[in-house]
């Protein structure tokens, strides 16, 4: 019953992963296009630097006074967390179907 619940949480990830393939491109065109400081800081590839991963989940979007990056942002905020989680829940409980055996 864990190893079904752990994956369910697996499920919950890639749905997080598939929210996150809409969201953080878009922000990342809009950056580009609209806020080119920040896009000069983020460099070429900024799809999976850490860096800019960092920004999105520590909300320094929140510092620019634009409410269509914040609308573009927030939802890649959340499907980052939901995955990270999700992925993060699975493990905790597959540790926990090796240790009750």
């Amino acid at each position: 019953m864990v190893l079904f619940f752990a994956l369910c949480f697996v499920g919950v990830a890639i749905a997080g992963f598939s929210a996150f393939l809409i969201f953080w491109p878009l922000t990342l065109v809009h950056v580009r296009d609209r806020h080119p400081v920040l896009a000069s800081e983020f460099g070429e590839g900024a799809f999976l630097k850490p860096g800019c991963l960092r920004w999105l989940l520590a909300g320094g979007f929140k510092a620019i006074a634009d409410r269509s990056l914040s609308g573009l942002a927030t939802p890649a905020r959340i499907a980052l967390l939901v995955m990270l989680g999700g992925l993060g829940m699975a493990l905790l409980l597959w540790i926990l179907s090796q240790v009750i055996k």
